[in-house]
C-alpha cells in the first residue's frame, strides 16, 4: 500500500478515536491486520430506530488507490434494512461508489452509514424483499428490524410476536435456524408460505 494511503489511514485513526462526534455517535476503527489494507468499523444503532441498542459490525477494505478510491464496505452483523443485504451485508450507498470524493474519510463513512440507518432509501434498495416490506407492509418491517437487532446486533429483548414459536417450528422441522429467520422475515412471518418455500 502507498505510504500515502498508510499516513492518511493513521491520521483518519485518531481521527475517529479522538473526534467528540465519534464518542457521542458511538463510532470505531479498529485495524485488522498491521497493512492498514483491512480496518474493522463498528456503529451503533441510532436511537429512535429499530437499529436502536444494536453494536453493528464493519469490515472495511482500503484499496491501494484510497483516498482517491473509496473503501469497500459490508456489515458483518446481520442487519434487516432496505439499503442493505440481509444475506451478504452489501451497502448501498451513493459515497460507496460514484459520489467519493477524496476529502472524505473513514469517519464520513461511520457516520454516513450510521445516517443511513435512520433514513432508509426504499426506492433504491440493496435488498429488494426488505424495501418491499418497508413499503407494503411498515408495521412488520420495524418488528422484523427490531428482531434482527436483539438477534444478532445485541440489542435487548423485545416482545417476541411470536416469531420464537414460529423460528422453533421451522428448525424443529429440520431448517438451519438462520435460514429459517430469514425465510420467516421475508415471508413477513407467514409461517404457511415460510414452510413451503422451505420444504416443497
Amino acid at each position: 500500500m502507498s505510504n500515502i494511503a498508510v499516513q492518511r489511514i493513521k491520521r483518519e485513526f485518531k481521527e475517529v478515536a479522538k473526534s467528540e462526534e465519534g464518542a457521542k455517535c458511538e463510532i470505531r476503527v479498529e485495524l485488522v491486520n498491521d497493512s492498514f489494507t483491512e480496518l474493522r468499523g463498528e456503529i451503533a444503532g441510532p436511537p429512535d430506530t429499530p437499529y436502536e441498542g444494536g453494536k453493528y459490525h464493519l469490515e472495511i477494505k482500503v484499496p491501494e488507490t484510497y483516498p482517491f478510491n473509496p473503501p469497500k464496505v459490508r456489515f458483518i452483523t446481520k442487519i434487516w434494512h432496505p439499503n442493505i443485504s440481509s444475506v451478504t451485508g452489501a451497502i448501498c450507498l451513493d459515497i460507496l461508489k460514484d459520489q467519493w470524493a477524496a476529502a472524505m474519510t473513514l469517519r464520513t463513512v461511520l457516520l454516513s452509514i450510521q445516517a443511513l440507518l435512520s433514513s432508509a432509501e426504499p426506492d433504491d434498495p440493496q435488498d429488494a424483499v426488505v424495501a418491499r416490506q418497508y413499503k407494503e407492509n411498515y408495521d412488520v418491517f420495524l418488528k422484523t428490524a427490531r428482531f434482527w437487532c436483539s438477534c444478532y446486533a445485541g440489542a435487548p429483548k423485545q416482545a417476541s410476536n411470536g416469531f420464537e414459536e414460529k423460528i422453533k417450528w421451522l428448525t424443529d422441522m429440520g431448517a438451519n435456524e438462520q435460514v429459517a429467520i430469514r425465510t420467516l422475515s421475508s415471508s413477513s412471518w407467514n409461517i404457511e408460505k415460510a414452510t413451503e418455500e422451505l420444504f416443497s
